[in-house]
C-alpha cells in the first residue's frame, strides 16, 4: 500500500514537467492567429505630441548619440520633446546633454536630480511630474539611454494610440551590439522567442504580461489614470505599470514592427545582476496582484486561465524541474516500470516543443534567426541534447553505442547511468551557478562558455530565477544594480 502511494506521489511530480513544455506550446499555437486578432483594424496614422523621458545616470559614453539618433526619427520635431533625466552623475551626462539641448532648441531639456541612485522609477518620476506640469505632452515614451529606435519606429507605436482604448504599446527589444560575443548571441536568440514570438501570442490572448523596460509608449489619458507615476515600491515598476493599465480597462499592445536596439550584458555575473533583479520584481508582482489569478474579468484578460498558465509555468520553472526529477528518481528507486516511460514522455514532449517553438518562433524574426543559427540550436544545451536523443532512441544510447567502443554496462552502472540522466536537469542549473563563478578566474574566458553550452542558456536562467527565491526567503535587500553599457549598439 505505501508503495502503491510513494508510486502516485512520484507519478505527479514527475508530470507536473509537462506544464512548462504544454504552455510554451500552446502559446506558440496561437501566434499565427495574430494575422487574423491584432489590433491593426483600429489603428490608423497618429502624430501625437510625443514628450520622451530618457532616465540617465553616467550615461556620458552614450546618451549624445542617442538625442541625435532620436532627432532623426521619421517623426515631426515639433511633435518631439526629450527630457533626460540626470539621476546625479559623477561623469560627463550632463555636459554632454546641455550640449545637445543647445543643438536642438526647444526639443532637448536637461532635468538634473541632486539626490541619486534611488533606482530607475524615482528618476522617471522626476522627469514625468515636469512633463505633466503644461498640456503640451499627449503621448510619453519612455526608454533607455543607450537604445536606438529605427526610424520608422515611433510612428508605428503610435499609431495604435489612435484608439482610444488602448493605453499604452510596447516596442520589439532586439540585442543590437556591433560585436556580440556567446552570451549575447544567446540573449539575441531569447529574445527573438520571448517577443515577436511570445508577445504576439499575448497579442492574440488580449492580455501583456510587460512593456519592454526601454521602449514603452503610453497615452496621456492612461499615465493619468494609473497615477501620473511609475510604481517605486517593487524593482518591476514596467510590469506594474502594465498590469494597472489593463486592470483599469485600457489595452496594452506589442508593436513587433517598431524595432529598438539594445545593449545587453556580455558576462554571465552582468546578466545574473540584470535578471536577478527582473526575477525579484515578478515575485512582488504576484504576491501584489495573487486577486487577479485564475480570476477571469469582462474588463481585462489578465484573470484569464490560459494568462496565469504561462505566467507561473515561467514563474516557477525551476521548482517544477527539481519536483519534476525527484519524481522520475524516486520511481526509479521504487523499481516501477512506468519510469521509463515517464521519462520518456517527458524528453520527447520537450523535444517536439522546442523543436516547433525553435521553427515557429524564427519565422518571426528571420533575419536574426539566421544570424544566429548556431546558437539557436545550442540553446538548449549539448547535454539537454544528448538527453533527448537517449529519449528517443534509448536503446542506442544506453545498449549498442557503449557496445561500439567495448564498453558493457552492468546493472549498477546502469542504474547509476539512468538515475544521473533523470536527475540531470537541477543540476544542470548547478553546471550555471558554476559558470559564473568560474568567469572570475584565468579559465573563465574559456570554462565559462564550455558550461553554458553544455547546461544550456535556458539552464542559465532557470539558475537566476531560484536564486531569486533564495534571495527572498532570505530576505536579501532588493537594490537597483545598473548595467554597464558602453556604446556597442551598432545602428543598423
Amino acid at each position: 500500500m505505501l508503495q502503491w502511494i510513494g508510486v502516485v506521489v512520484c507519478l505527479i511530480l514527475a508530470l507536473s514537467g509537462l506544464i512548462p513544455v504544454v504552455a510554451a506550446a500552446a502559446t506558440f499555437v496561437v501566434i499565427p492567429f495574430h494575422a487574423w486578432i491584432n489590433h491593426y483594424a483600429k489603428a490608423a496614422p497618429y502624430l501625437p505630441r510625443v514628450a520622451i523621458v530618457v532616465p540617465a545616470w553616467n550615461e556620458g559614453a552614450v546618451i549624445g548619440a542617442s538625442i541625435d539618433r532620436l532627432m532623426k526619427l521619421d517623426y515631426p520635431r515639433e511633435a518631439l520633446r526629450i527630457y533626460v533625466v540626470d539621476d546625479a552623475s559623477t561623469d560627463d551626462t550632463p555636459v554632454v546633454v546641455t550640449d545637445r539641448a543647445a543643438r536642438y532648441p526647444g526639443n532637448v531639456f536637461l532635468l538634473r536630480r541632486d539626490q541619486g541612485g534611488q533606482g530607475k522609477a524615482h528618476t522617471l518620476n522626476h522627469g514625468i511630474t515636469k512633463v505633466l506640469e503644461d498640456d503640451w505632452m499627449e503621448a510619453l515614451l519612455i526608454m533607455d539611454a543607450d537604445v536606438i529606435y529605427t526610424p520608422n519606429s515611433l510612428r508605428r507605436m503610435t499609431r495604435h494610440l489612435a484608439d482610444p482604448d488602448v493605453g499604452a504599446v510596447s516596442a520589439y527589444i532586439r540585442e543590437g551590439s556591433a560585436d556580440r560575443n556567446y552570451l549575447t548571441k544567446f540573449i539575441s536568440t531569447e529574445y527573438v522567442l520571448s517577443q515577436p514570438a511570445a508577445r504576439r501570442a499575448q497579442n492574440v490572448l488580449g492580455a501583456q504580461a510587460c512593456l519592454a523596460g526601454g521602449a514603452q509608449l503610453h497615452s496621456r489619458e492612461n499615465l493619468l489614470a494609473i497615477g501620473g507615476r511609475i510604481d517605486t515600491s517593487t524593482l518591476a515598476e514596467d510590469t506594474i505599470t502594465t498590469f494597472e493599465t489593463q486592470l483599469r480597462g485600457r489595452r496594452v499592445v506589442f508593436e513587433p514592427h517598431a524595432h529598438v536596439l539594445a545593449e545587453e550584458p556580455r558576462s554571465i555575473d552582468g546578466l545574473w545582476k540584470q535578471r536577478l533583479r527582473w526575477a525579484r520584481g515578478n515575485v512582488s508582482v504576484t504576491a501584489r496582484y495573487s486577486k487577479v489569478w485564475f480570476r477571469p474579468s469582462r474588463k481585462h484578460n489578465l484573470g484569464g486561465v490560459s494568462f496565469g498558465i504561462v505566467w507561473f509555468s515561467l514563474w516557477l520553472l525551476p521548482l517544477i524541474m527539481i519536483m519534476s526529477s525527484i519524481g522520475l528518481a524516486g520511481l526509479l528507486f521504487l523499481e516501477n516500470q512506468v519510469a521509463t516511460g515517464v521519462f520518456r514522455v517527458l524528453w520527447i514532449s520537450a523535444a517536439l516543443a522546442y523543436l516547433f517553438v525553435l521553427i515557429l518562433g524564427s519565422q518571426t524574426d528571420g533575419k536574426t534567426t539566421k544570424h544566429e543559427l548556431g546558437h539557436v540550436l545550442l540553446f538548449p544545451g549539448i547535454i539537454n541534447m544528448i538527453v533527448m536523443i537517449t529519449a528517443l532512441f534509448p536503446p542506442v544510447m544506453l545498449v549498442w553505442l557503449p557496445g561500439l567502443f567495448g564498453v558493457t554496462l552492468d546493472r549498477p552502472t546502469l542504474f547509476a547511468l539512468t538515475l544521473a540522466i533523470y536527475i540531470w536537469i537541477p543540476f544542470s542549473m548547478v553546471f550555471a551557478w558554476l559558470a559564473r563563478k568560474a568567469e572570475k578566474t584565468r579559465a573563465g574566458r574559456w570554462l565559462s562558455p564550455t558550461l553554458i553550452y553544455l547546461a544550456g542558456y535556458g539552464s542559465l536562467l532557470c539558475a537566476i530565477t531560484f536564486d531569486s527565491y533564495v534571495k527572498e526567503l532570505a530576505g536579501a535587500e532588493a537594490k537597483w544594480d545598473k548595467t554597464e553599457k558602453v556604446g556597442r549598439v551598432a545602428a543598423g
